[in-house]
């Protein structure tokens, strides 16, 4: 998948040789999720309490604000485990329409005759092996982000999709979010910072593959 991410891609030096400070700029890059930003540690590039009115930041990013994928202040806590997550998915999701055609029984063979329900127990089982849900878990991505909460995708990875094992879930799809980043130019006390839209890519969807 090609995916606008978020990367730390420009460092500035201070004068006198002091520490490079990065800032964010989209980048071309197929992997998902987004690793974490390596960010300036001075606290002097955080915004300060004066920038942080959720009033004025909400007006900012406008219709982009989606309480699905944000929040403001700490989420609650998932208590589901990644394999909980995964079965409690694949019992919600509809058997899809490939498994629901399959002929059962060898390639070249003669089709095997069974009655419905273990036609649809042995389904359920494949169904089981090759389903690939998309884990949303609570991200903080720090104060120089707002809303600083995002709810993330990963793929369920924790074993093989495929019978025989090989293959695992990957990201096929993602989608973007708008949120807003703390952006500073200069140094010391000639620096100028604001907050600046910038997209971050989800995961939407993931699928077995090799």
């Amino acid at each position: 998948i090609r995916a606008l991410l978020l990367c730390s891609c420009l460092g500035l030096l201070r004068p006198g040789g002091g520490q490079p400070f990065l800032r964010l700029r989209p980048s071309p890059s197929d992997n998902l999720p987004v690793k974490d930003i390596v960010e300036h540690p001075d606290p002097e590039y955080d915004p300060k309490e004066q920038d942080l009115d959720e009033r004025t930041l909400r007006k900012k990013l406008g219709s982009h604000f989606d309480p699905g994928f944000m929040a403001v202040a700490v989420p609650g806590p998932t208590n589901a485990s990644g394999a909980e997550a995964a079965a409690a998915g694949r019992g919600r999701a509809a058997l899809p329409a490939e498994l629901r055609r399959l002929e059962l029984g060898p390639p070249r063979g003669p089709r095997l005759k069974v009655g419905k329900k273990a036609r649809r127990k042995v389904l359920q089982w494949l169904w089981a092996y090759t389903y690939c849900p998309v884990l949303y878990t609570w991200k903080d991505l720090g104060v120089r982000f707002w809303p600083r909460y995002i709810k993330e995708g990963n793929c369920f990875a924790e074993k093989s999709c495929s019978l025989p094992e090989g293959m695992f879930c990957k990201p096929v799809k993602s989608v973007t979010k708008t949120f807003l980043r703390w952006h500073c130019q200069g140094w010391s006390s000639q620096k100028y910072c604001t907050w600046i839209p910038v997209q971050y890519p989800l995961i939407s969807e993931c699928k077995c593959s090799c």
